[in-house]
């Protein structure tokens, strides 16, 4: 037999892409010495989340990484790619759930150390799979260098990043308006919160003004939320409505008497000119209420339902009971028309359930303090955009952020390193479990429930 009749007809690189794989790192081509005559040049590799498996668009993007930390070896740099997985919290945690539904069962029957055994496990095999899938496209990472965003280590610079903001007044707790999923049943961040346009509709309704001298007509997407409203406003300038400030209307179907507050967030041209403010319900809203000391009432369920305080609608789901509402608001000769109306509703990246403003006790991150140095460093140049047209974009969100909620209702992730004593109700922030109350001496000390989003780790 010939040489040529010896070759197979067909390429099989399965054959020898692992047999070649081994040898490279065997031969530490992907681990660079520490040589002060190289120039470092440094990837550090956008981590996978444990999720399952990778898909193309990760094939892509670790070719391009491959690719670049290939040349820069070829051309004498000391060229290092640190490879690593994330534990992706809220994503993870989701696909641990539905396992668990499929077999029969669900995340509190289990608890809690039972729930993170089935997480770490699930780690070790997706994760694991998903670094021989690297490994197999021929990604040239050193794996000495390996890392998963929740190894010790990386745990305690999370714990210890946490600490020192929350030492210099960046990190608080409080209660602030927020996005929660009804159905993960967590906080989720306003990046997280994909907004879809919607056909919906425009319930032009009539409040009555308390001294029987009329009524003030407004609309709103959402009739349901108007059992929390505290107010109705209108615009300090709007001189159809200045002799109507500090008087009071009748919220219909609940009976209670709410002020006319002037605010210029109003827009006199748009509608009537008057709007419901509901403060636990609407991020705007929100801040009108504490400009004007407004009560905050809420309405909803963590599952999306009317509260049972609520006479009438309490424990219907947020839809029926707004159908309900709608057709109380006509009988009782409150609603004025309805007009179909498209608008962007906000749903959760992860589920596509609508999302709900709610306000809610957590942890927030204080952004405009941190964005400051950021905006100044594309400003005088220390970092550019490519293309510079992104600038705008850039400025515009970071010069009208709002604070980072970094608190989530998860099992899966870093534990908020923050403990309360229910003796005193002292609450202790530290790098590690006290033993004992600083303020009362207690050792009942329970820690705080909450992860913090993947982010605030992954970022670091």
């Amino acid at each position: 037999m010939s040489r040529i009749d010896a070759i197979s007809k067909t390429f099989e690189p399965a054959a020898s892409e692992a047999r070649i794989y081994a040898d490279w790192q065997a031969k530490g081509h992907f681990t660079p010495a520490v040589d002060p005559k190289k120039t470092p040049f440094t990837i550090v590799i956008p981590p996978p989340n444990i999720t399952g498996q990778l898909h193309m668009g990760h094939a892509l993007d670790n070719t391009l990484q491959d690719i670049l930390i290939r040349q820069k070896r070829m051309q004498g740099f000391a060229a290092l790619w640190v490879p690593g997985t994330d534990h992706a919290a809220i994503a993870t945690e989701a696909k641990i759930v539905e396992k668990l539904r499929e077999e029969g069962t669900d995340k509190d029957t289990l608890g809690r150390e039972a729930f993170l055994e089935q997480a770490w496990e699930w780690r070790r095999i997706y994760g694991g799979r998903i670094i021989e899938q690297l490994k197999r496209l021929g990604s040239s990472c050193d794996w000495s260098r390996e890392r998963f965003t929740m190894d010790e280590g990386l745990s305690a610079a999370v714990t210890e990043v946490f600490v020192r903001l929350y030492e210099k007044g960046l990190i608080y707790r409080g209660e602030r308006i927020i996005n929660w999923c009804p159905v993960c049943l967590t906080t989720i961040s306003d990046a997280e919160v994909e907004y879809e346009e919607t056909d919906g509709s425009f319930y032009h309704l009539r409040y009555p003004l308390v001294d029987g001298s009329g009524a003030l007509e407004l609309a709103t997407t959402r009739p349901e939320t108007l059992l929390g409203d505290t107010a109705v406003a209108v615009h300090p300038d709007d001189d159809r409505y200045q002799h109507l400030i500090g008087k009071k209307v009748i919220l219909p179907l609940v009976n209670r008497e709410i002020p006319i507050i002037a605010d210029a967030y109003v827009d006199m041209e748009f509608g009537t000119g008057v709007v419901k403010i509901t403060p636990a319900h609407d991020p705007n809203d929100f801040e009108v209420g504490l400009r004007h000391n407004l009560p905050i009432i809420n309405i909803l369920t963590p599952d999306a339902k009317i509260t049972n305080d609520v006479p009438v609608y309490g424990g219907m789901d947020r839809y029926e009971a707004r159908k309900k509402i709608v057709a109380d608001l006509k009988a009782g000769g409150y609603l004025i028309k309805t007009e179909p109306h498209k608008h962007n509703v906000g749903t959760c990246y992860r589920c596509s359930t609508t999302v709900e403003p709610r306000v809610s006790l957590q942890w927030f991150v204080s952004m405009k303090p941190l964005a400051e140095p950021a905006i100044e460093a594309v400003r005088n140049g220390d970092t550019r955009f490519v293309p510079e047209r992104f600038d705008k974009i850039y400025f515009n969100w970071m010069e009208n952020i709002r604070d980072w909620c970094i608190s989530r209702q998860l099992w899966w992730g870093h534990r908020i390193p923050a403990w309360y004593c229910s003796g005193c109700g002292e609450m202790i922030v530290a790098r590690e479990e006290p033993s004992r109350c600083p303020k009362c001496g207690s050792t009942n000390l329970k820690q705080d429930n909450d992860t913090l989003d993947t982010w605030f780790s992954s970022a670091l």
